[in-house]
């Protein structure tokens, strides 16, 4: 059976309800919080989505694994490290990071970054 979070942020604010909020700490990583909007819990066998906010001057962690990833920018500036590749990217913005690719998001900018990323969920 499926299920719904809705939509209670406002502003700079991105919020959904039942979905906490997770100060995601990882070596690499700073400035960055985490909320899995689909995942096994909600019954999703094959896929995790999760939306993270990184604040101004943070960034994920630099990294290459297996498991491929599709990210959309909803909000703020960001640059994308593909292995040697740098893209600005903005809202709406779409990026595919292939399994084993080089890859880290870094705000560029004086507000939140928030972005929608979707991996398997065999990892």
């Amino acid at each position: 059976m499926g299920s719904v979070h809705r939509f209670i942020g406002s502003g700079n604010d991105y919020d959904w309800e039942g979905v906490p909020a997770e100060i995601y700490e990882a070596e690499g990583v700073h400035g960055a919080i985490k909320r899995v909007l689909v995942g096994k819990p909600d019954g999703a066998p094959n896929f995790v989505m999760r939306y993270f906010q990184i604040e101004p001057g943070g960034h994920s962690r630099l990294e290459r694994h297996t498991h491929e990833h599709g990210v959309i920018i909803l909000q703020g500036k960001a640059k994308v490290q593909l292995n040697e590749e740098f893209v600005t990217l903005e809202p709406l913005d779409a990026v595919f990071v292939a399994g084993n690719d080089l890859h880290q998001f870094t705000n560029i900018a004086d507000e939140p970054l928030g972005f929608i990323c979707v991996i398997t969920a065999n990892i």
